[in-house]
């Protein structure tokens, strides 16, 4: 679904080669409307934001919301392992699942990068790609729910992919500490399907 893919672009690094394109990812989703839940229109805010802010503003803001903090890091194993040493066998679990479907891993990517996590459900057929989606969306509806509470445009897009996922996420428990230093997990699989996602599962 070419939904994942315009997501994927609308969540990295901002740049002008893309920013130039907005019209032609609008487009994209609009096309897939009834695949995507009207996904064009929930995000509406959002790209008036990306048409409407300066390039360094965008930039700056990026690097404020998912760069410095923890909380909000794009890399979805982060939420899962912290930095424990199980974050990188499952990494590399996961670059190779990528390998064995085609998508090459560049030396300067992490694979659980959410970008490139959305890219490679786009090469998948639709209903394989909502299924992964399904085991991330534990973290992915947190992030979302982080960034509503700070009003952050990007908040839509998030919610955009808990649609999208056939699971519901389950709320993440709330223990003493700070939520924003919680580690969690990723949803059940709602076929019985070894999860392509779970920490530290075989390949």
């Amino acid at each position: 679904m070419r939904t994942f893919k315009v997501l994927a672009v609308l969540l990295t690094y901002p740049e002008q080669t893309w920013l130039d394109a907005l019209d032609e990812l609008e487009v994209l989703l609009r096309q897939e409307r009834r695949a995507n839940g009207n996904a064009d229109a929930r995000l509406s805010e959002l790209f008036a934001y990306l048409r409407g802010t300066s390039l360094l503003t965008l930039q700056e803001s990026y690097v404020a919301t998912f760069d410095q903090r923890t909380c909000h890091s794009l890399h979805l194993f982060e939420h899962i392992h912290g930095e424990s040493r199980d974050r990188g066998s499952a990494l590399v679990n996961l670059a190779e699942e990528y390998r064995c479907h085609g998508l090459e891993v560049q030396a300067a990517e992490l694979p659980d990068y959410l970008p490139l996590f959305l890219e490679f459900l786009s090469l998948r057929p639709e209903r394989e790609g909502r299924r992964l989606l399904g085991e991330a969306v534990n973290v992915i509806a947190l992030l979302g729910e982080r960034l509503a509470r700070e009003v952050s445009p990007y908040a839509a897009l998030f919610d955009v992919l808990a649609r999208l996922s056939p699971v519901r996420p389950t709320p993440a428990p709330r223990p003493p500490r700070q939520m924003e230093e919680a580690v969690i997990h990723f949803g059940p699989n709602p076929e019985g399907v070894e999860p392509l996602l779970k920490p530290n599962s075989p390949h």
